[in-house]
């Protein structure tokens, strides 16, 4: 690699960073629902070989309905917050 490359990618890697962290900024649910889905997956991964009689179709359907429903849950959650914010806190001009 040459050193334009590796400024290049150093870079992307930065603005993609504080993407992140604005958005963080902004709706705190959002890294959250992604840490959640991250969570449950690997949770589900994990308890793969001890789910007993259990077809292994069905446990990775449980697992990604159950990964899907929290990030659900967080953006719905981020939803009502930031209506909240906006509509009862915010003070009438």
């Amino acid at each position: 690699m040459s050193a334009d490359n590796d400024a290049s990618l150093s870079i992307y890697d930065e603005t993609l960073r504080s993407k992140l962290a604005q958005k963080a900024k902004e709706a705190p649910f959002v890294p959250i629902g992604m840490a959640g889905f991250a969570a449950i997956v690997a949770y589900g991964l994990y308890k793969l070989r001890s789910r007993g009689d259990t077809k292994m179709s069905v446990h990775l359907i449980h697992t990604s309905v159950g990964a899907q429903g929290f990030v659900v849950g967080a953006m719905t959650v981020g939803i009502l917050y930031s209506m909240y914010r906006e509509y009862w806190v915010k003070p009438k001009p």
